[in-house]
């Protein structure tokens, strides 16, 4: 009897359901003594005990829904070991319930602090096995993580469908994506709807380099152009700030996000009419694209693979297009950021498109 734990934690995203399908359907098919159980609301439902019993049954009909059948939430890593309001150990109350349920693993599914957690429940000597779940693709290890290419179709169509109204309107059109720390998703995005300008957190910009550009292609008879500009996007002034300094300002800041101020200094310097569009959470939302069902499920087999031989202690990724397992030690509290230099940046220069450096 194979008795396994499941979790998904942390934001959201296309194709969590298929990677556990993924998981549930290899073991299934290998053992036919299984327990499946399902753990609500990510490391929410390890420390509380609240789980429900799966069968095969659950896992069908799910490779096309987005979201996730077992529900999630945030735990910070930051606090994981801090007591809760309740005075619980949450650590040490996700340890007892792993070892009352006699549980053979874990396959916890999630990003960068997920992940720090899960190596952390494996310091602790539970067996673990995580799959790479983010829109933001910023998980150190593996060259994808399921989720980014759906995010990227929809934040792709969103900026595809800007370009009419900013041409019959004359207008400078900023696009926010998400992406707080790292621009991935914005980059690729930007890229693949011809946007003008891309703004990531990884290239401070320069607000009149971004100037320079919209003055060009007005120069040029271009009537519009249109900004990619990731959450995490930051000035190059700002950029010089301690955090601390940065902090004070954020504290007062006025504006919703930085899509906003920037768009007021377009106005203010350039004279332009300028809107701003956020898809927001629709990046996230909806059915995984082919590309993640495929992707997501073959992790999933994966990780069913490494469960069935016994081998804990690895994320499930990918490199080269080979799934390859990574040592979740190596993987824990980094960060997979772009380069300023790096050889898709340099691609996009050269097809003109503006960093704002």
């Amino acid at each position: 009897m194979k008795r396994i734990g499941m979790l998904t934690s942390g934001g959201d995203c296309q194709a969590l359901n298929a990677a556990m399908r993924g998981v549930v359907k290899s073991i299934t098919n290998a053992e036919k003594n299984v327990e499946i159980y399902g753990f609500l609301e990510g490391y929410k439902g390890l420390i509380y005990g609240n789980f429900t019993m799966l069968t095969g049954k659950d896992f069908s009909g799910i490779l096309t829904k987005g979201g996730t059948i077992l529900g999630s939430s945030r735990t910070p890593f930051k606090t994981i070991r801090e007591p809760g309001e309740d005075g619980i150990d949450k650590v040490e109350a996700m340890k007892q319930n792993y070892y009352k349920l006699k549980l053979d693993c874990l396959v916890i599914l999630g990003g960068n602090g997920t992940h720090k957690t899960a190596n952390l429940l494996r310091e602790e000597g539970l067996n673990v096995v995580t799959l790479p779940k983010t829109i933001d693709n910023d998980l150190w290890g593996t060259d994808m993580t399921f989720g980014f290419q759906s995010a990227v179709d929809i934040a792709t169509e969103a900026i595809d469908r800007i370009h009419t109204t900013a041409d019959s309107h004359g207008r400078v059109f900023i696009v926010e994506v998400m992406g707080h720390k790292v621009g991935w998703l914005t980059l690729n995005a930007g890229m693949a709807s011809g946007a003008d300008i891309i703004l990531i957190p990884e290239i401070p910009y320069d607000i009149d380099k971004i100037i320079e550009k919209i003055h060009e292609r007005t120069a040029r008879g271009s009537k519009f152009t249109i900004l990619a500009v990731a959450e995490g996007a930051i000035s190059k002034k700002d950029a010089k700030l301690t955090k601390k300094e940065l902090k004070k300002k954020m504290e007062n800041y006025t504006y919703p996000s930085v899509s906003y101020e920037i768009a007021d200094q377009i106005r203010e310097k350039a004279g332009c009419d300028v809107r701003v569009t956020v898809p927001g959470h629709t990046q996230r939302g909806g059915s995984p694209c082919p590309y993640d069902r495929v992707f997501a499920s073959r992790l999933g087999s994966e990780a069913g693979k490494l469960i069935l031989k016994g081998e804990y202690g690895f994320m499930v990724g990918i490199k080269n297009r080979e799934i390859i397992k990574v040592p979740l030690e190596e993987v824990a509290g980094k960060l997979k950021s772009v380069s300023a230099d790096a050889t898709i940046v340099k691609e996009a220069k050269m097809l003109g498109i503006s960093f704002g450096d």
